[in-house]
């Protein structure tokens, strides 16, 4: 049986804190804490959870622009992390990542031609006529046109500013593309358009996806997988009408329990019918704040199969 295409395996990430005094102890944030998640072939992997989870630390540790404390990450059986890592240049090939922000992410001062083709003649892929083809045949296939190269970012909406993000992604042909909110800072009607664009490319293109996002409606409705996030610890995993479906996790309930319910807010409904706790699951504590009890024990780090494609985190 073929390894997945990606696998993490107890990740940890961890940043050193100021002390609290001159000469006070020496304190670390723990901001992913025994990550284990895989990736197949052509799949879309949804991770979800509150600002602070560690879910978009989790997917910079994946595009190497974050080292682990611990833990590893394999593509295709082989490691993307410790002394047989491939360098920075190698990996740009295997994944690549679509940022929340489409205007912040592009440079100002280069016009959407030369930003492409540079990645072709740093990688030793094409230059001159051929990259300028290729680059025109990428802007043509995320729905753009070929004149589209001699303009500047700032000529752009932010639709076609994210769409040229998508082709940049794609210019070395990448097998993961990790997408970090790709539209949550794009107008409703936009961010359809984009999802469209990104479910046919995966189609097209055999490409596998994680993406990170807050829009549980997004998440429904491009994901195979959905991993919820709390405090650094993937606490509920599974296909994603398992999540959505039958929530178990205390803290998956209340997420899916937020998200507006038009019907609800017809008959003047209120509350979060799913937030209950269910007996037996890992701590959570459902105040405004989402805080785990900083006093109970270590939570395990396996999460127990309640399904044949759904597991949660069970307490001890």
């Amino acid at each position: 049986m073929s390894p997945p295409l990606l696998e993490i395996r107890d990740l940890n990430v961890h940043f050193p804190l100021a002390r609290q005094w001159l000469f006070g102890p020496k304190r670390t944030l723990r901001a992913v804490q025994g990550v284990n998640l895989t990736l197949n072939e052509g799949e879309c992997l949804s991770i979800v959870g509150e600002s602070g989870c560690g879910k978009s630390t989790t997917a910079l540790t994946v595009m190497g622009l974050q080292e682990p404390a611990s833990g590893e990450i394999l593509f295709q059986g082989k490691p993307l992390t410790g002394p047989r890592a491939p360098t920075r240049k190698d990996r740009a090939r295997i994944a690549q990542m679509v940022f929340q922000d489409p205007y912040a992410s592009l440079n100002p001062r280069q016009t959407i031609g030369r930003m492409l083709s540079s990645q072709l003649s740093l990688h030793g892929i094409a230059r001159g006529s051929e990259a300028a083809d290729r680059v025109a045949d990428m802007l043509t296939r995320v729905g753009l046109t070929p004149d589209h190269a001699e303009r500047y970012p700032h000529e752009f909406s932010g639709g076609q500013r994210q769409r040229i993000g998508i082709a940049r992604a794609l210019m070395l042909a990448p097998k993961i593309l990790v997408l970090d909110e790709p539209v949550s800072a794009l107008d409703v009607s936009i961010q359809a358009q984009i999802i469209n664009l990104l479910m046919d490319l995966q189609e097209t293109l055999g490409l596998s996806y994680i993406m990170i996002s807050h829009d549980l409606s997004v998440v429904e409705h491009v994901s195979d997988r959905v991993a919820v996030m709390y405090f650094g610890r993937v606490v509920e995993e599974g296909d994603w009408h398992s999540i959505f479906s039958r929530p178990t996790h205390p803290y998956t309930r209340r997420l899916i329990g937020s998200v507006p319910d038009p019907d609800a807010i017809l008959t003047g409904a209120r509350g979060l019918p799913n937030a209950a706790p269910v007996p037996g699951t890992a701590r959570f504590s459902p105040d405004i704040s989402l805080r785990p009890d900083p006093d109970e024990e270590p939570e395990p780090s396996e999460l127990i199969r309640i399904g044949r494609s759904h597991r949660v985190r069970l307490a001890q």
